[in-house]
């Protein structure tokens, strides 16, 4: 087993405007901030005093970006997900990172105007989909399906019907017509 100096950090490949992008980042997130840029040099594939590296934390979480050139395209198989609180959190969020580049997927799911993958997760939607009752977990995931951006009312109401739907399956009468 190795031991590691620190943190296992997500590193964020750019093309060239890695420093454009971790400030927008870190202007979304509280406690986020820029840590320390090193800049190309001479002779480098990139204009001298472009930022090459910049370590940063957004919502004290450490990663670091790179200017890397075109070589590296981005993939859904590795993404981010951002837990928030309330609903009101999460359209902000939402909103924020779409932008005016970005693009809505499914399930909560986005894509950013640098082309990387988040999904913005209520934690209410983790506390249902772990509810003891599978006709809960079921709806609430199944009402997740058909939804873009999460909306925490939704979800809750699906829960809700999971739950009204068993109470009157226990008292002997089938679903309400």
């Amino acid at each position: 087993m190795v031991a590691i100096t620190g943190p296992i950090t997500p590193n964020l490949w750019f093309d060239r405007d890695a420093e454009e992008a971790v400030e927008f980042y870190t202007s979304l997130f509280d406690g986020s901030r820029i840590v320390k840029v090193s800049r190309y040099g001479e002779g480098a594939p990139l204009p001298a005093g472009t930022a090459l590296g910049i370590d940063f934390e957004l919502s004290g979480q450490p990663f670091v970006a790179i200017n890397g050139g075109s070589e590296v395209p981005k993939s859904h198989a590795c993404s981010l997900a951002a837990f928030v609180e309330t609903q009101e959190e999460l359209d902000e969020l939402w909103t924020g990172l779409i932008g005016d580049r970005g693009q809505p997927v499914q399930c909560g799911w986005l894509v950013d105007r640098y082309g990387y993958s988040w999904q913005v997760i209520p934690t209410r939607f983790i506390e249902l989909t772990a509810d003891p009752d599978p006709a809960v977990v079921e709806r609430v995931t199944q009402a997740m399906y058909g939804m873009v951006k999460l909306d925490i009312a939704g979800l809750e109401a699906a829960a809700a019907q999971a739950r009204e739907e068993g109470e009157q399956r226990r008292d002997g009468g089938g679903p309400a017509d």
